[in-house]
Parts: C-alpha cells; sequence; structure tokens
C-alpha cells in the first residue's frame, strides 16, 4: 500500500470504533424499539450492521484495505499482501478502536460509558459456529481480492455478514477485535470475558482452514500485489 503507515491505522482505528459502535448502538436500539421480541431484534441488528459495514468499507477500504479484523490481516499477511510486520499494529488499533466503539455506543444511549457484559456464549455449537462464519468471511473477502473483484467486496461482505447473523448460532462476531469489544457493554450484542477466549480460538482456526482452501481454489492470484481495499466485518 502506498499510504504511510500511520494514516492506515488511523483508518483502521476509525473504521473499528464504527464498526463496534454501529454492531452494539443497533443492538441497544433493537431492545428498545421491539421489547420482547427477539426475533425482531435480531434482524434490526443484523440489517443495520449489513449496511453499515458495506459504508464503513467505502469509507476506509482505500486507505487501508479496510480489515478492521484481526483475522482478515494475518489471511492478508499469509497471503503476500499486508507485510507481517504491520500485522500487530493494525490489530492493535483494531483492537482499541473496537473498544473504543463500545463505549461510543454507550454513551449515546446514555448508558454507562463502560459495562462488563454478562452473555455467556462458550459452548461448542458457538464455537464451531464461529469457524464457519470467519472461515465464510475470509472466503469472501479473499476470493474477490484474489480474481480481481475487490470492488466487489463491500456490498457482499455487507449481505454476508448479514445473513450469518442468523445462520450461525453465535450470531457471526468473525472478529476478535469486535469479541473483546463487545465484552465492555452489557447490552443486546455483549459477551461475557469468559466466553471471549472461545470465540477468539475458533477465529483463529478459521484463518488456520480459510488460507490453504484460497491458494487452492485461488492459486493464480491477481492480488499478490499490493493489497486491494478488503474489509472485515463483525465482525461479527
Amino acid at each position: 500500500m502506498d499510504r504511510p503507515l500511520p494514516h492506515r491505522l488511523l483508518a483502521e482505528y476509525l473504521g473499528s470504533l464504527l464498526l463496534a459502535a454501529l454492531v452494539i448502538g443497533s443492538g441497544i436500539a433493537a431492545r428498545r424499539l421491539s421489547p420482547g421480541d427477539t426475533g425482531l431484534q435480531l434482524l434490526e441488528n443484523a440489517a443495520a450492521t449489513a449496511v453499515g459495514l458495506y459504508a464503513i468499507i467505502l469509507v476506509f477500504g482505500p486507505v487501508s484495505g479496510g480489515h478492521f479484523n484481526p483475522v482478515v490481516s494475518l489471511a492478508d499477511a499469509a497471503l503476500r499482501g499486508l507485510p507481517w510486520r504491520e500485522v500487530p499494529s493494525y490489530a492493535l488499533a483494531q483492537v482499541v478502536g473496537c473498544v473504543s466503539g463500545a463505549v461510543l455506543a454507550n454513551t449515546m444511549f446514555e448508558l454507562s460509558p463502560v459495562s462488563t457484559s454478562t452473555t455467556g456464549r462458550a459452548t461448542f455449537a458457538h464455537g464451531l459456529s464461529e469457524v464457519v462464519a470467519t472461515a465464510g468471511l475470509l472466503l469472501v473477502v479473499f476470493s474477490l481480492v484474489r480474481s480481481g473483484r475487490a470492488d466487489r467486496a463491500p456490498a457482499a461482505v455487507g449481505a454476508y455478514i448479514g445473513a450469518a447473523y442468523f445462520f450461525t448460532s453465535s450470531t457471526s462476531f468473525a472478529n476478535p477485535a469486535i469479541t473483546v469489544g463487545r465484552v465492555f457493554s452489557d447490552t443486546f450484542a455483549g459477551i461475557a470475558p469468559a466466553s471471549v477466549p472461545v470465540f477468539v480460538l475458533a477465529q483463529l482456526v478459521a484463518v488456520a482452514v480459510a488460507v490453504p482452501l484460497l491458494r487452492v481454489l485461488y492459486p493464480d492470484s491477481t492480488a499478490d500485489a499490493p493489497a486491494a481495499p478488503t474489509t472485515g466485518g463483525q465482525v461479527r
């Protein structure tokens, strides 16, 4: 990428902040708008996340690649896009951004700026769902990038994440940074601290699954040069 690293890290921080604020804020709003109807709450949360993620990628993708997700940065490095030495900086910006976004969402809805979630999600089904959701996200992103269709990634990622809210029992976090950020909001989208290791481990396993698949399915990449704008969804 030809943008200076500080500029790219700022874009990753801001994009991750807005992603967390979007996921958590729309969850809070959904619970207030549709009390007692969990299905409708999830639909509202998923729809807001899908369309909002599309817009966020369009804004920040040309600057940093629009990862907003450590597993996307890891996969990008493994596929010879992002330099390995920049992965820790990207991941730190993403995690700090998601935590900041959680604080922002809480504050916008007149809640305590920081609260620790009590929603436990550490089951085998949730872990398996996170492997599937995260691997699917990586396949969507990098199949498009490696076949010269990166311009379609914002819409495709938004659509995939919106759908994955419903076809996975974990509601598709698919992102270690957003997983950490959601700890700091005891609301509809929160996750208890004890559940975080299961989710993050599953998300890392998904990288080990998706990268070899991408190398087999798309061996002749058109994107082995500096990475085109991609994204990292919610992830979750």
